[in-house]
């Protein structure tokens, strides 16, 4: 049922179908468990620790979607997909989808506007999101 879901966005030009490879698996694992990491870092700035959060969401979450064998350009589907390829609650990604929209608004307009409660809330969701993706299967047949 996911991979219908993930494929009828391919059909519709969002998602393309396009196998991983393990450098590029590990690659993304590995930038996402470290900036995570480095978020937790409360010597660092707010900012700073959100946009270490949000980075190591959005390599882990990007993780998922190619292990399942799909790429996407928009960051923001990388996350709702992530209700197909790692069965993430909705709950959990729309904090994603609500730290997209901050990062939106910081790189494109300027205003930093995040708090220690999101930047938490964030950094949750995305030690939920780097448990799922080191339980799921390895290879495109998940």
């Amino acid at each position: 049922m996911a991979h219908e879901k993930l494929d009828n966005l391919v059909k519709v030009g969002k998602l393309k179908a396009e196998d991983s490879t393990d450098e590029e698996i590990h690659g993304l694992i590995r930038s996402g468990l470290a900036r995570l990491s480095d978020a937790r870092n409360k010597t660092l700035n707010i900012e700073s620790r959100f946009d270490l959060a949000y980075n190591a969401a959005h390599a882990l979450s990007l993780a998922a979607l190619r292990l399942t064998g799909y790429r996407s350009e928009n960051r923001y589907l990388v996350f709702q997909c992530l209700q197909h390829t790692l069965e993430l609650p909705n709950e959990q990604w729309r904090v994603l989808d609500q730290a997209h929209r901050k990062r939106n608004v910081a790189e494109y307009e300027g205003d930093m506007d995040v708090d220690e409660q999101l930047v938490a809330a964030l950094i949750r969701v995305t030690d939920e999101v780097a448990d799922r993706l080191s339980r799921r299967p390895k290879g495109n047949d998940q």
